[in-house]
């Protein structure tokens, strides 16, 4: 039984984190979103660009680069919009690490995550 309960537990984790790598432009997808540390600030992005948690970005693993996403927290319906500049997050169930400035601007930070739809714009 126990075997049974993980088995599905990891499978229904792995779907949230697979949903996440569909690319369609205006569906709706949901996941959980997280929020970069500060020792990021001043490094290289995986676009090149240099990192700063003041800024609307965020990571996703596969969308292009400039892509431009709309983030809603469920919680609230507070949205924002951030471009893709950076790879990860790179752990199974989140799509999206967002910058500070982001996710505090329609979340909680002292939260850490927040459920999120998200949607691409471009």
């Amino acid at each position: 039984m126990i075997k049974k309960c993980t088995l599905i537990l990891i499978m229904l984790i792995s779907t949230l984190g697979i949903s996440s790598f569909a690319n369609s432009e205006n569906e709706t997808l949901t996941t959980i979103a997280s929020y970069y540390h500060d020792k990021f600030n001043g490094r290289k992005t995986a676009s090149g660009e240099i990192f700063n948690n003041s800024d609307l970005t965020a990571a996703h693993r596969s969308l292009p680069f400039g892509t431009r996403v709309r983030v809603t927290n469920l919680r609230n319906d507070k949205s924002v919009i951030v471009e893709i500049n950076d790879r990860g997050p790179f752990h199974s169930s989140r799509a999206l690490d967002l910058t500070k400035a982001a996710f505090d601007e329609i979340g909680n930070l002292d939260r850490g995550t927040m459920p999120i739809e998200y949607q691409i714009l471009n």
